[in-house]
């Protein structure tokens, strides 16, 4: 093992594999190759053993082939070949690894979906999103590729575009940005933060904010809403959050979600509910709707985001004034009667208790969903038999008063 996590006896088996397939170049690229780097600056304690992308002037299929033909089932597994991305994934001794060929790409558009052609290890690297994220090395030589200054950069503890139109050609950078910035510690670099500013100032896209969402481009659409996804699964996704908001790069989503105050308590108090974070951060959107369809979420969850602002309209605009003197049993009446999935109410916590003056709307919800819709009757329909009760609807309405007399008394 060395400070680039790399096996040895899995280094010695790839690099015989590319000499036998006649690959000419062959480099460790990516997280690997930058966490290698910063550990051996930082002194860092050493990480778990990363995933290893690998990038190779050849054909990453063939190499993988002839990886399983000589290695056997024993040392490789799960092997899955991408024949039309020229990729392939799979185990080497236990450690997962990804092999590509070399590419170049261009944007027919700022943000649409690349297009790539075969390249050097050079190109390769030239199409990658950081400087500090575009370092190889080379193999078998342990030779660093450093042509865009990363190492600098990474001893900076800066984050900087590898061109000018890094972030118009791919807005969902900038959320990859707040990602690492938050993981690592790092700022952004001041021509990164220019960009952004530029950047969202042009609005180079041939779509905006409003526009139909079925028409936003990749950029801005399903890859946005994959690399949020990313986003929170990371345990710093607060600190990325904040990082965005800081950047105004919001904006990417929503002008509401750029200029709401209070958005990291509202986001804090949806993790402690328990509440799929992308879906609570969509909800507090100008238009959640929209936004959740132009990211393209499960239909369940998008199904989810239009009833939650049903129950907001109702909670706000339609509900008696005699409600601010309910209790638990009419609470739950009120709420039941609507077949509401809990988690909803839940979201709907997290929405009101950001705003003034909705204390008695947020407090009872939130008891409801806590506490209040787990009572039930002290007796069941059973033991009511059991006394005499004859079955049929009227032991459903003799529950449904015991349950409420406990409601009645409940806190």
């Amino acid at each position: 093992m060395n400070e680039f996590s790399i096996p040895s006896q899995v280094l010695q088996t790839l690099n015989a594999a590319v000499q036998a397939c006649g690959v000419s170049g062959f480099a460790l690229v990516g997280g690997a190759v930058r966490d290698g780097l910063l550990h051996h600056q930082r002194h860092d304690p050493p990480r778990e053993l990363p995933d290893l992308d690998f990038v190779m002037e050849g054909e990453a299929e063939v190499v993988a082939r002839h990886l399983q033909d000589v290695c056997g089932e024993i040392r490789v597994r799960d092997l899955l070949v991408h024949s039309a991305y020229r990729t392939a994934e799979l185990v080497l001794d236990g450690v997962r690894i990804d092999l590509a060929s070399a590419r170049q790409e261009h944007y027919p558009a700022p943000g649409l979906n690349p297009v790539v052609e075969p390249g050097t290890l050079e190109t390769d690297l030239a199409r990658r999103d950081f400087t500090v994220n575009a370092m190889a090395l080379k193999l078998p030589q342990m030779q660093l590729l450093d042509l865009h200054c990363g190492l600098e950069d990474l001893a900076k503890g800066q984050l900087a575009f590898l061109h000018e139109f890094s972030l118009a050609d791919d807005p969902t950078r900038v959320v990859r940005a707040s990602r690492y910035a938050a993981r690592l510690g790092f700022r952004l670099a001041p021509d990164a933060l220019t960009q952004i500013a530029t950047t969202l100032e042009s609005w180079p896209w041939g779509w905006s904010v409003g526009d139909q969402p079925g028409q936003a481009p990749p950029a801005l659409a399903t890859r946005m809403r994959m690399e949020l996804e990313l986003l929170f699964e990371e345990d710093s996704w607060s600190k990325a959050l904040v990082h965005l908001q800081s950047w105004r790069a919001l904006l990417l989503l929503d002008p509401a979600l750029q200029q709401e105050l209070h958005l990291h308590r509202r986001m804090q108090w949806a993790k402690r509910l328990g509440l799929p974070l992308l879906m609570a951060l969509i909800a507090g959107a100008s238009d959640p709707t929209a936004l959740s369809a132009r990211l393209q979420l499960p239909q369940k969850q998008q199904r989810q985001i239009e009833q939650l602002q049903l129950l907001l309209r109702w909670l706000e605009e339609e509900l008696p004034e005699a409600s601010r003197n309910w209790g638990p049993a009419e609470w739950s009446e009120a709420l039941e009667a609507r077949h509401l999935l809990p988690e909803l109410a839940a979201h709907a916590v997290c929405l009101l208790a950001s705003k003034p003056f909705r204390t008695h709307l947020w407090k009872p919800l939130l008891r409801w969903w806590g506490r209040w819709r787990h009572l039930q009757a002290p007796l069941t329909a059973r033991e009511l038999i059991a006394q005499g009760w004859h079955p049929g609807p009227e032991i459903g309405q003799e529950l449904q008063r015991l349950r409420r007399e406990r409601l009645m008394i409940a806190r």
